[in-house]
């Protein structure tokens, strides 16, 4: 595959089961998902809050007529650094049988063009620590390890 011809374009609904399939097919990631009757509801929902919030879009990549990446981008406003814009890329996912083909490179060169069109000054991302890979391959491609991340799940 040629990743110059790769298509990048904001998911549309009918995209949802494919971009769940490719998380759902990490497993690093853990996080759970999986498409069936019982989660679809879910995934629609969470897919139109997405489209509802200006600034947060869901992409897929495309190659001979597949989905084979997908990435969340996120422009937010900041106060900080004078007002800073930032972008932030998230859910960032190749298909196993399509990474090392340039698929990623041209999917964050593509979210980077995307970011600047829109007003950000930086991009940032975040990665699993288990992920020595793609730790490896954003350095490649120009990102520098910076802050430790944090989380905290909330109850309901």
């Amino acid at each position: 595959m040629d990743a110059s011809t790769l298509s990048l374009r904001a998911a549309r609904v009918e995209d949802l089961a494919a971009v769940v399939a490719l998380h759902a097919a990490d497993a690093i990631g853990g996080h759970g998902d999986a498409w069936s009757d019982e989660t679809r509801a879910g995934y629609h929902a969470a897919f139109a809050r997405m489209q509802a919030t200006p600034g947060h879009t869901l992409y897929v990549a495309e190659a001979g007529g597949q989905i084979v990446g997908t990435f969340v981008l996120s422009i937010l406003p900041g106060i900080t650094e004078r007002g800073l814009t930032l972008a932030v890329v998230r859910s960032v996912q190749v298909a196993a049988a399509s990474r090392s083909q340039g698929i990623g490179a041209r999917m964050m060169e593509l979210a980077e063009d995307f970011a600047r069109e829109a007003g950000a000054g930086r991009i940032e991302l975040s990665s699993n620590l288990k992920r020595e890979d793609a730790h490896r391959f954003y350095e490649r491609i120009g990102y520098v390890r910076s802050h430790a991340g944090f989380k905290k799940k909330l109850a309901p």
